[in-house]
């Protein structure tokens, strides 16, 4: 893509109010991701010429951890949350999946690439740089080790309904027992009654009331 990686780890500074390893790792595994998919820059929302840009609603990416690197590839990619492109899935693992959404498998299967990172990056930043501490060793090192110092990667196939997609636009019910709206088809039916997630296991619930 067009923009640097310190042009790149610069903006995710911005956005993650710091630049440690984690970003330096988000931005590299984001950039190879968009090299690979043959995506230029899926931030960008016109062309020269004035077109739209046809790669900006082309990826959808699964992150696999809550940390600083999942802040850093939704800088790179332009993945959001609130656009549903960016999904999280927290497996405790620094790994992504990228999905491009021109590459239709069959069965509402997309193809996709997983790309992880290596736990023995850590041991190279170590012996790469062992007079600096561990933070300095890793953001020097992952600027400068080559990809597959840094990454496994992995083709892989994603099974994706359109509920998930970006844009989709559902029909919003109300919960039966709760009444609060409940959006994409998050409800389950139960005794011919539409139930929220939240009703019909509330076992699982992440809060509970007062």
């Amino acid at each position: 893509m067009a923009t640097s990686l310190d042009e790149l780890l610069h903006e995710a500074e911005i956005a993650h109010g710091h630049l440690c390893s984690g970003q330096v790792l988000g931005v590299r595994m984001a950039m190879l991701a968009l090299n690979r998919l043959g995506i230029d820059d899926p931030r960008r929302r016109h062309n020269s010429d004035g077109s739209l840009n046809p790669d900006r609603k082309r990826l959808v990416t699964f992150v696999e951890i809550d940390r600083c690197s999942t802040d850093a590839i939704g800088v790179v990619t332009g993945c959001r949350i609130g656009k549903r492109a960016l999904k999280l899935r927290d497996f405790g693992k620094m790994a992504a999946t990228f999905i491009d959404l021109n590459a239709h498998l069959d069965s509402g299967d997309y193809k996709g690439l997983r790309i992880v990172a290596l736990e023995s990056s850590k041991n190279r930043a170590r012996e790469l740089y062992p007079d600096l501490e561990k933070n300095a060793q890793q953001m020097k090192a992952y600027r400068e080790l080559p990809d597959e110092d840094l990454f496994r990667t992995e083709w892989v196939r994603v099974p994706l309904p359109l509920s998930e997609f970006p844009g989709y636009k559902g029909a919003r019910v109300a919960c039966a027992r709760c009444g609060e709206g409940v959006n994409f088809d998050r409800f389950v039916e139960r005794d011919s009654q539409r139930l929220c997630l939240a009703c019909a296991d509330t076992e699982s619930l992440y809060y509970k009331p007062l």
